[in-house]
């Protein structure tokens, strides 16, 4: 497997000159209570070229929806057209959204249709978590996949046919409240928490607005004074929001994706002394097929016996040393020098996590 290391903040080696940069609080906070909702329906794609899906709740579903438009279908009738689908529908209400408005949905297959490409969505309402409609979807599919099969059942796809979005395809039919508009305070919610962060942050709000105007509760909150009339809190807060501070530096840290092979590690990471040792250890088993043929005129079988062979490879093991508070980029060059994959590279930090040397914290997801 090949690892992919990517160091983050170049800036911290020794050819490149470090320069904190201000960020604005509206990159690094949201207002308490004022969040995107997620919305979630069922409904009925039609106009498919036959790779629409062949289950039993899509035929239900059919008949169900003509009953409502006034066509009756005999009992026991199954409808049993391959140009219909049912789908589950997702979407987001950002905040602030008004009635009338449009959003953006995603439509996904639920049964076994081969493909939701040329399709249009029936009306179908989207309801949240308390059980109230408050989108209505319809329109034609945008879908990034194709799918194409031969007879002889061999298949070709490309991309994922099976789910598509309706651009501007929900109109919102109601309001969610908030509490942009409640009480004589906001708080501002860190993305990261971090100490250092809200303190500055705090210390930049006091300093533009008045002592006192700001408190930092944690790690992760400030409380600020705000106007309690809607039309002075809208540019109380585009003011604040626009203020631009120094954030503080992350915590030393280490994440390795073992699913791509990705190490990213933080350029605060530090190793105290410690010496590594590393060598590589390969088995190689190899079968091969031979004859065993009996001797002319006896009564024995031609048989095929394997004969296996195994053989062991290991590399010269060796050892390399951390001085105290060696950093980032002293801990690459070591692995290079001594000839490690950089695969090897995680085995290496997860023992001097173990053996308590590494200075930061080891994530795998």
């Amino acid at each position: 497997m090949i690892i992919r290391l990517i160091l983050l903040s170049l800036l911290s080696l020794s050819f490149f000159p470090v320069n904190a940069q201000a960020e604005r609080i509206k990159d690094l906070a949201s207002i308490a209570g004022v969040r995107s909702n997620q919305l979630v329906g069922y409904g009925l794609v039609v106009g498919l070229n036959g790779t629409g899906d062949k289950t039993e709740f899509t035929g239900q579903s059919l008949r169900s929806m003509l009953r409502e438009l006034g066509v009756t279908i005999p009992p026991g009738t199954d409808p049993g057209s391959k140009n219909v689908a049912a789908v589950s529908i997702h979407a987001d209400l950002p905040p602030f959204a008004k009635p009338g408005q449009r959003i953006d949905i995603t439509v996904s297959s639920l049964g076994d249709a081969k493909s939701l490409r040329g399709g249009t969505l029936l009306m179908s309402p989207l309801k949240g978590a308390d059980g109230q409609i408050y989108v209505m979807a319809q329109g034609n599919l945008v879908v990034g996949g194709f799918g194409a099969e031969a007879g002889d059942g061999s298949r070709v796809t490309v991309n994922i046919p099976s789910a598509g979005r309706v651009p501007n395809g929900g109109t919102v039919e109601r309001t969610v409240k908030n509490a942009f508009n409640v009480g004589d305070h906001i708080i501002l919610n860190l993305h990261q928490p971090d100490f250092t962060t809200s303190s500055r942050l705090t210390d930049s709000i006091n300093h533009t607005l008045g002592k006192g105007s700001a408190r930092a509760i944690d790690a992760s909150s400030i409380k600020v004074n705000a106007p309690r009339d809607p039309s002075q809190r809208v540019p109380f807060l585009a003011l604040v929001e626009n203020l631009q501070l120094v954030p503080g530096e992350a915590a030393a840290k280490i994440v390795v994706n073992s699913r791509t092979g990705t190490i990213v590690i933080g350029r605060h990471v530090r190793v105290s002394p410690a010496a590594v040792t590393h060598g590589n250890l390969s088995v190689t088993i190899s079968a091969n097929a031979e004859v065993s043929q009996p001797n002319a005129f006896s009564d024995g079988e031609t048989v095929i016996t394997p004969n296996f062979g195994v053989e062991i490879t290991e590399e010269d093991s060796r050892m390399f040393v951390f001085n105290p508070g060696v950093s980032l980029d002293d801990i690459v060059q070591a692995v290079n020098q001594v000839g490690a994959a950089p695969g090897d590279l995680v085995a290496i930090l997860e023992a001097l996590k173990q053996a308590g040397a590494l200075r930061a914290d080891l994530v795998v997801i």
